[in-house]
């Protein structure tokens, strides 16, 4: 079997990580989770990082969904 470095920490595009943190940043403000980015997480509980995390995909894919559909 062939060994591949596929982690899925590792991201596709490096560039992109400072949009990522702000958007992270901006739904857990609209989930009323302020102060975020500087909080630790390890004093969240697993659902409100969940949230944060599902929120973060759902957004992500309505981006890609529009984008496929030419608008």
């Amino acid at each position: 079997m062939a060994s591949f470095n596929n982690s899925s920490n590792t991201p596709v595009k490096p560039s992109a990580k400072n949009g990522l943190n702000n958007m992270k940043t901006e739904i857990a403000n609209e989930l009323g989770i302020s102060g975020y980015d500087t909080l630790d997480k390890g004093n969240l509980t697993a659902r409100q990082n969940g949230y944060v995390g599902g929120y973060m995909t759902k957004r992500l894919v309505e981006m890609a969904e529009q984008q496929l559909s030419g608008r």
